[in-house]
């Protein structure tokens, strides 16, 4: 079994930014794609960027240029650098990653983007 946890995750100023981590653990052996989603209430999940084995990345049309996705080497780490933050970017965001067949989420991070 594949454990997800995410952090970073906090109140922030409009224009300010946040940094978030994902951190993998259990049953590693060959994580393929991690990424970010949100979901705000009464929204449906949105998409917001991923990153592949091969370092491919991209992202969802609403983040692109503010939002940075990384990972490191190993696969076992994945972070979202969050700038120009704007209230709509306010939700809770999972990281996810796919491993074979499988696809594991973490519980969630809250964003909070208020004045």
């Amino acid at each position: 079994q594949l454990q997800l946890v995410e952090s970073g995750g906090g109140l922030v100023q409009p224009g300010g930014s946040l940094r978030l981590s994902c951190a993998a653990s259990g049953s590693i052996f060959s994580i393929n794609v991690m990424g970010w989603y949100r979901q705000a209430p009464g929204k449906e999940r949105e998409w917001v960027a991923i990153t592949t084995i091969t370092g491919n990345k991209q992202y969802a049309d609403s983040v692109k240029g503010r939002f940075t996705i990384s990972r490191d080497n190993a696969m076992k780490k994945v972070y979202l650098q969050m700038n120009s933050l704007q209230p709509e970017d306010t939700a809770v965001y999972r990281c996810n990653a796919r491993q074979g067949e499988d696809t594991y989420w973490g519980q969630g991070t809250q964003v909070t983007v208020s004045a």
